[in-house]
């Protein structure tokens, strides 16, 4: 019965999904009149039939309906309530629903925002339609989650360990695709542009808004799939160059070109066809991201199986190169735009080195991803592309784009005279050469991390001296005043809080890079052992069945000196059906540095254990930092957002 009333949900939503596609062509090729009371029925019976099939799933989960093959595969009766929940995007099919049931929630909000007449806003429901479309028949074919089982099984096989391990893992995916869902707004808007020959910035208008609200839920899916990789996979690394990581980073590269080339347009009517170009490629790579998830194509912790369902991802890419690239190269120059730059000195000149680093950047990794899978499919050579090619060559980019990034807010706009720079210079750059020495003086020899440090504390010095010397001009008192000039422009300054976070992310990553340090230990119960300053105790073992796993670890005493600082359980976790454990460190987290303690082995009959031992400096500046890039991006959209109702009053 819940397969049924779930695959009820499927046909309704791909039935609306094809009405909103015919109806918004309609609506538009008439001009747009009405089109919130034509396209009414199709935008909810998206989003209805959307729900029920994501209802459908997660109470056929929440009941142990083994009668459904992907709850069978995919859920067992031990499994704690949480993951039982996230089971319903923990595997392909699931995950295609969760996929559906976001883009119908875009696809209301659009819908929201409709004017009286608005043929834009018509095609670009359309075009989400279209998107749509191919996912809910993908559901209603290859990747029907609602499969019956001829004989059901007494209890399900359970999910892949790595994605009940962790809390995180119920809150990352769902990030990631609102993030990469979200990114289907602007594209659809930059098509219906295209389409339309519209070579006004009403588009861009609309587009820089969704663009905002998926760019800082990408930033946040990849943070915490970063955190999430730190705190469970036991090597103490949060970034490792993984395809799929790769998957996530490179839309969220092209996205931020997008940000960065739509205030240059909004401003001075520059970069429109490489703005709308941009927002092409980046819909193009959140399905690249989705093909290389799950098609199989790549081993990696987050790819799913092979299945049917790759293929068709991969068509669907190439319908959208083509015919988004082969609209763009017809029409794209009517929606192009005649300004030129005054001098590359200035700060649209800044803007357009960071557009042309990211895209840079983006070619770099995307080129590091693909090429391996595609010298297989033509030659059958394996080859690996790993981090220390990725570090080669990306990091030089990633150096000045930085060093852009801390120079291009205080860069005048059309024409910046030496003289000027200079003194808004000045002072940061005095400021991050006394870091530097201390730095160097305290052990950093790597020419990379130095200017890591020394470009991140320009970025951080420069909007602090940019903001101090604003506020202090204004009347007033200056707290007061400092907070009014936050509150004048929220959309720059909530530009600004981003590239403070990224500032603090790439410090911190130059220092944990640069000072931490790795050893083995082995010991027996009650001894002990130094470890860079660190005094480490082996208490005794521990064991416990839990209700989806059975827990096999170690009890230690951190201390500093005589002083007691944390008790760490690192542990090894043994999943039914499963024949590796998994491992799951401890971390004591402090100002100065985080202490990660990962178990290796556990001897039964001695009680012996060995466990790898590492220390990263400020671990805790990275997370904060990321949270931090993503608290810019919500106060930039939340501030337009108040601006336009405040406008309508």
């Amino acid at each position: 019965m819940i397969a049924l009333f779930g695959q009820a949900g499927v046909l309704v939503a791909l039935i609306s999904a094809v009405a909103l596609m015919v109806v918004g062509v309609r609506s538009y090729l008439s001009g747009g009149e009405q089109a919130a009371d034509q396209l009414r029925f199709p935008i909810w019976g998206l989003l209805g039939g959307a729900l029920i099939a994501m209802g459908a799933l997660e109470l056929a989960l929440l009941t142990d309906d083994f009668s459904i093959e992907y709850v069978a595969r995919n859920h067992a009766r031990g499994t704690p309530l949480l993951f039982t929940i996230a089971a319903a995007w923990a595997a392909l099919e699931g995950s295609i629903v969760l996929w559906g049931l976001v883009l119908a929630g875009y696809s209301t909000w659009v819908f929201r925002s409709l004017r009286d007449t608005d043929p834009i806003g018509a095609a670009a429901l359309a075009v989400i339609g279209a998107v749509a479309v191919f996912f809910f028949a993908l559901m209603a074919t290859a990747a029907n989650p609602f499969t019956t089982l001829a004989v059901v099984p007494a209890d399900g096989f359970g999910a892949n360990p790595l994605l009940q391990n962790h809390f995180l893992m119920a809150i990352h995916p769902p990030m990631l695709y609102l993030g990469y869902v979200g990114m289907t707004v602007p594209f659809a808007f930059a098509i219906a542009a295209l389409a339309a020959g519209d070579g006004s910035t009403a588009w861009l208008e609309r587009t820089r808004r969704w663009a905002l609200i998926s760019w800082s839920f990408l930033t946040l899916g990849i943070v915490l799939g970063a955190w999430w990789s730190y705190e469970v996979l036991g090597w103490g690394g949060y970034w490792a160059w993984d395809p799929v990581e790769n998957a996530s980073f490179l839309p969220w590269l092209t996205a931020t070109a997008f940000i960065h080339s739509a205030v240059v347009q909004r401003r001075r009517g520059m970069l429109q066809a490489w703005n709308v170009a941009l927002v092409i490629g980046t819909f193009a790579l959140t399905i690249l991201g989705t093909f290389l998830t799950r098609s199989g194509v790549v081993a990696s912790v987050h790819s799913f199986t092979q299945s049917a369902v790759g293929p068709a991802l991969l068509g669907f890419l190439l319908v959208i190169l083509i015919g988004g690239f082969g609209l763009f190269a017809a029409r794209g120059h009517l929606v192009a735009s005649t300004p030129r730059l005054d001098s590359l000195a200035s700060r649209e000149g800044v803007f357009l080195l960071n557009n042309l680093l990211l895209a840079l950047f983006a070619f770099v990794v995307l080129l590091g991803t693909i090429y391996p899978m595609v010298l297989e499919a033509v030659t059958g050579d394996r080859v690996s592309v790993g981090p220390p090619w990725f570090d080669r060559a990306a990091i030089p980019i990633g150096l000045v784009l930085i060093f852009a990034m801390g120079i291009g807010p205080i860069t005048p706009y059309r024409a910046a005279r030496l003289g000027v720079l200079w003194d808004r210079l000045r002072g940061p750059l005095q400021f991050t050469a006394v870091l530097a020495a201390v730095v160097v003086l305290l052990g950093m020899r790597s020419v990379t991390a130095l200017l890591t440090v020394g470009f991140g504390t320009l970025i951080i010095s420069a909007i602090a001296r940019n903001a101090h010397v604003t506020a202090r001009a204004r009347p007033g008192g200056y707290l007061r005043s400092l907070a009014s000039l936050f509150r004048s422009d929220p959309g720059f300054w909530g530009g600004m809080t981003a590239h403070t976070g990224v500032a603090l992310v790439v410090v911190a990553i130059a220092f944990s890079a640069s000072f931490d340090t790795r050893t083995e230990i082995t010991l027996a119960p009650g001894e002990s052992a130094a470890f860079d300053g660190y005094t480490i105790t082996y208490v005794e073992p521990f064991a416990r069945q839990e209700s989806n796993r059975t827990v096999i670890g170690a009890e230690f005493v951190l201390f500093r000196g005589d002083s007691r600082r944390a008790t760490l359980r690192p542990r090894l976790n043994q999943y039914d059906n499963q024949v590796q454990a998994v491992p799951t460190p401890a971390v004591h987290t402090g100002l100065r540095e985080d202490v990660y303690l990962s178990l290796v082995r556990i001897e039964p009959e001695s009680r012996i254990v060995t466990i790898d031992a590492m220390r990263f400096p400020l671990m805790w500046m990275l997370w904060l930092g990321g949270l931090i890039v993503v608290g810019g991006g919500a106060w930039s959209f939340g501030a337009r957002k108040r601006s336009r109702e405040t406008a309508s009053v």
